[in-house]
């Protein structure tokens, strides 16, 4: 049930155009396995500090959400795991639906290696997928995934629908200093928040107008990459805005490598997790 207002704001325009900015996959040519090991690099990531992005996530919502231990939850967007697993070992059952086969397989791998045995894997589109073939979930939860999703009001309908208590929405807070940096640089322009992750303001926009009391709060997290992850991480952005050929490449190269000593790159970011119960 929404209530009714007279006045909403307008998110669809906004959120049109600043997906048609990122729409597509990033124009990389100097390297033919490019993807494949920007997939592997993330699957890596992950689980630095013992998945501590996925597992600060689940102390939060297991800490707030009565009965977490007994919760059949359905993950939209599970990638390789990210929260995926740190979930797993603190619920009855997890459903997760993603439409990566290469995410896929890293879950697989992932789940093999922490001898995980109670994920059931979907690999379909969620924008596509039929929500009748499913009982309803004790919780439904995207992480970092709402820039997969055009249409934010049907995405968040979807979730409630699929649930009988909660909804949970998982999203990054700001992209990091240095690929803003990079990108005025090669770009020649200033950077106006074309890569920011944040979306979890769409989508609490969203859910007070519907009437909903959504809770929020805020975790830090520490990513480390090496100079070969780091360059792939840089590029998998500007490539959204420039061919990231050998000759860009290298002005990456060397911008990273005057910002490191040691060849390592370190960040702390923040996470927005965001929960509330469904209305019936």
């Amino acid at each position: 049930m929404k209530r009714m207002l007279k006045y909403r704001i307008n998110i669809k325009d906004t959120w049109k155009k600043i997906k048609s900015e990122r729409k597509g996959k990033p124009k990389v040519t100097y390297d033919n396995e490019f993807f494949k090991k920007l997939s592997d690099d993330f699957s890596n990531r992950i689980k630095q500090r013992n998945y501590e992005y996925g597992r600060k996530s689940v102390e939060i919502l297991k800490e707030n959400l009565e009965g977490f231990d007994n919760f059949n939850v359905l993950e939209v967007g599970t990638g390789p795991g990210t929260l995926t697993i740190p979930l797993a070992k603190n619920v009855k059952k997890v459903v997760g639906v993603d439409i990566s086969k290469m995410n896929i397989e890293h879950l697989k791998e992932n789940l093999k290696e922490n001898n995980i045995k109670n994920v059931e894997i979907i690999n379909e589109d969620w924008d596509s997928i039929d929500i009748g073939r499913f009982d309803k979930f004790d919780l439904v939860v995207c992480s970092h995934f709402f820039w997969m999703v055009d249409d934010l009001e049907k995405h968040l309908e979807k979730m409630e629908y699929l649930s009988k208590k909660y909804c949970s929405i998982i999203q990054p807070c700001g992209r990091d200093n240095i690929v803003k940096e990079i990108y005025e640089k090669i770009l020649d322009k200033p950077y106006m928040g074309e890569f920011e992750p944040d979306a979890d303001y769409f989508a609490y926009v969203i859910l007070r107008e519907w009437g909903r009391l959504v809770e929020v709060r805020y975790f830090d997290y520490t990513i480390e990459r090496n100079l070969e992850e780091e360059i792939r991480y840089v590029a998998s952005f500007i490539g959204r805005f420039k061919e990231v050929d050998e000759k860009v490449k290298e002005k990456i190269k060397n911008y990273l490598i005057e910002k490191s000593e040691d060849g390592k790159f370190i960040v702390n970011n923040k996470v927005a997790v965001m929960w509330w119960e469904c209305e019936r």
